[in-house]
């Protein structure tokens, strides 16, 4: 089954569920309050080979890339008033293969957290486009060597931006969003995501 299906199908169960939660909401709901919530969807590399290269730091191999991989993100904030929330977060961000022209292949996979401010627009009481900033610390396993047993390739980490733009949709006490998401991995390796994740608000 695809990515895109399995998205399909998330937001099918999802939209089921608001309509049940719609029908029993009563009521405005609170300014402030906190939430956590769980997502998927998935990914993709938004870099060259030669970027790939730096950081991997492989030497210049030839590798084709697949990078559309699942991806899963859990997430706890507080909503301060209509228009600001803070928000900490986990993302398992999924696996890059490269696969090098002999046939062999290295796999990176790559997770994060960290932590955004998110700055909402709402439209109405139960929708709010929204943009994101903040900062991750991530960790990418790389495992594998391209075919060249000379070469071991090593783990990375760091500390960069992340940012995105979704929308939410209230509809208490749950929550749903759609959102986009950019990983900008040390400059050289970035990951976008698509997910759509459903929450619960206290």
């Amino acid at each position: 089954m695809s990515n895109t299906t399995l998205l399909s199908i998330s937001l099918t169960a999802v939209s089921l569920l608001i309509a049940t939660s719609a029908q029993a909401q009563t009521g405005q709901p609170h300014e402030r309050y906190a939430y956590l919530g769980l997502g998927t969807g998935f990914s993709s590399l938004e870099n060259d080979r030669d970027e790939v290269d730096n950081f991997i730091e492989s030497g210049g191999r030839n590798f084709s890339i697949d990078d559309d991989s699942n991806v899963w993100k859990g997430f706890a904030g507080y909503q301060i008033n209509r228009y600001l929330a803070v928000e900490a977060f986990y993302a398992d961000l999924g696996r890059v293969r490269l696969r090098g022209n002999d046939g062999v292949s290295t796999d990176l996979e790559s997770s994060a957290y960290g932590a955004s401010v998110v700055g909402q627009l709402p439209i109405t009481t139960w929708f709010s486009p929204y943009a994101k900033i903040g900062a991750a610390s991530w960790e990418t396993e790389v495992r594998g060597n391209l075919g060249d047993a000379e070469l071991e390739l090593q783990d990375k980490d760091g500390f960069d931006p992340v940012y995105g733009v979704g929308a939410q949709f209230n509809f208490n006490p749950i929550l749903i969003r759609a959102e986009y998401e950019r990983y900008d991995f040390d400059s050289d390796y970035t990951i976008d995501t698509f997910t759509a994740s459903v929450g619960l608000r206290f």
